[in-house]
């Protein structure tokens, strides 16, 4: 295993990257490398009180995984990654099962990341895209 993935894979593990909001709603990272980060998120305790999922809980899904792409480039710089702007539109409701999110980068700066986000339900139909903007910042010093 290459030291970054090993780094990665420490990082997930530990929880870094993954501790907080992205936990309470059982968010599993299954892929994190700097070209494409994947996730999913049961519907199931994500839902509004229609049935569907929720419009906020696929843009916690969006950013948590934007925001673990965008940390694994800032960490090359030293630096850590802030969301600074999203948005969403919501093409489709899923009810039951899974959505799984897919994020790509549009942009990788030393100051601004760009990362397109595409969510899927079980059935591979689009649910939801999303684009984040994170701001690459100096790491606060321990």
């Amino acid at each position: 295993m290459s030291t970054q993935a090993q780094e990665l894979k420490e990082m997930l593990d530990s929880g870094t990257l993954t501790d907080g909001l992205g936990d309470t709603m059982g968010i599993e990272v299954t892929e994190a490398t700097p070209e494409r980060v994947v996730g999913r998120m049961p519907v199931e305790g994500n839902r509004q009180p229609f049935g569907l999922l929720h419009g906020g809980a696929s843009c916690v899904l969006a950013e948590s995984l934007g925001s673990i792409g965008s940390t694994i480039h800032a960490r090359r710089f030293g630096r850590i990654a802030v969301g600074i702007e999203i948005n969403a539109t919501h093409h489709r409701s899923a009810t039951e099962g899974h959505v799984t999110g897919v994020a790509t980068p549009v942009h990788l700066g030393r100051t601004l990341t760009t990362w397109d986000i595409t969510i899927t339900d079980d059935a591979g139909r689009k649910v939801c895209t999303s684009r984040l903007t994170c701001m690459l910042r100096e790491a606060p010093q321990s």
